[in-house]
């Protein structure tokens, strides 16, 4: 039986204004979506590559900033030794955490990758396209990472730092390639492929997505408004689309909406796979 595999994109790209960089635009994605919903899909069974921003969040640590893992800690010195145990008041946060991390390093299921720029983000997609070409259907591309839209080619970009007593630069941003095009009908033909549309207009929304599935021909566009994408989202397809919302009374049982989301995902992936191979041409 070939294994399921979630190949997940998570985190902003940055776009260098130099080839030594000391400035690069930026935007503000911190990766949370694409970090919880790994986890999620570790818990549904499949093994995940995890492409990811450097320092952006990651699976499981996610769960705690540098600070609060170390109030969890206490140091206990014993003559020239010195030990490090849980609180106890933090086992029960902690060892749940700890447990599915070691699950999945101990099972193999789980390979983080890390980009920076733009372009390196397209390099490592390509190459990660390839390896998991083999997997066909048993493949979910979860493509939840923020990519720049806009880039400096590198034959236009300077050696060296900006000068500011030059004055104020005028850059030259030009439109990045879609990597979707070629990635659904070349690279991953026959993978269940899921991109991301995050737009500030309600208005554009639902349009922009459906617009983008009839351009690239993938099975799933999960549409979000940035002020609420932690609580709603909307599933476009090419025939239908639904929002999954999240209520405040199960926000504060500790629910995040990725949850749902990748359950539901699993599930169309899941009929997906059982489907005849002429339905899926």
């Amino acid at each position: 039986m070939t294994p399921k595999c979630g190949f997940h994109v998570s985190g902003g790209t940055t776009v260098p204004l130099e080839h030594n960089t000391v400035r690069f635009v930026d935007n503000f994605s911190a990766g949370n979506r694409g970090s919880a919903s790994a986890e999620y899909f570790l818990e549904h069974g499949y093994a995940v590559i995890f492409m990811h921003r450097t320092k952006s969040l990651e699976p499981f640590s996610r769960h705690f900033t540098g600070q609060q893992l170390l109030d969890m800690l206490e140091l206990h010195e014993e003559g020239m030794s010195t030990t490090i145990t849980v609180k106890p008041d933090s086992v029960d946060v902690l060892a749940p955490v700890l447990d599915k991390y070691k699950n999945a390093q101990e099972t193999h299921r789980m390979l983080y990758i890390t980009f920076t720029s733009v372009v390196d983000y397209m390099w490592l997609l390509r190459a990660a396209c390839e390896s998991l070409a083999p997997f066909e259907r048993n493949a979910v591309l979860f493509l939840a990472a923020a990519v720049s839209d806009f880039y400096v080619p590198q034959d236009e970009m300077p050696t060296h730092k900006i000068q500011s007593g030059h004055g104020a630069p005028t850059i030259s941003l030009q439109l990045v390639p879609k990597m979707l095009a070629p990635l659904v009908s070349l690279w991953v033909p026959h993978a269940y492929v899921v991109s991301f549309k995050l737009e500030t207009d309600e208005a554009l929304l639902i349009a922009k997505s459906r617009e983008s599935l009839n351009k690239y021909k993938h099975k799933l566009v999960i549409a979000n408004i940035l002020q609420t994408r932690k609580t709603r989202v909307v599933f476009v397809t090419p025939s239908s689309n639904y929002e999954i919302l999240l209520t405040k009374e199960q926000a504060l049982t500790g629910l995040e909406i990725e949850e749902p989301i990748v359950a539901d995902v699993v599930r169309r992936h899941q009929d997906y796979v059982r489907e005849p191979e002429q339905q899926t041409q």
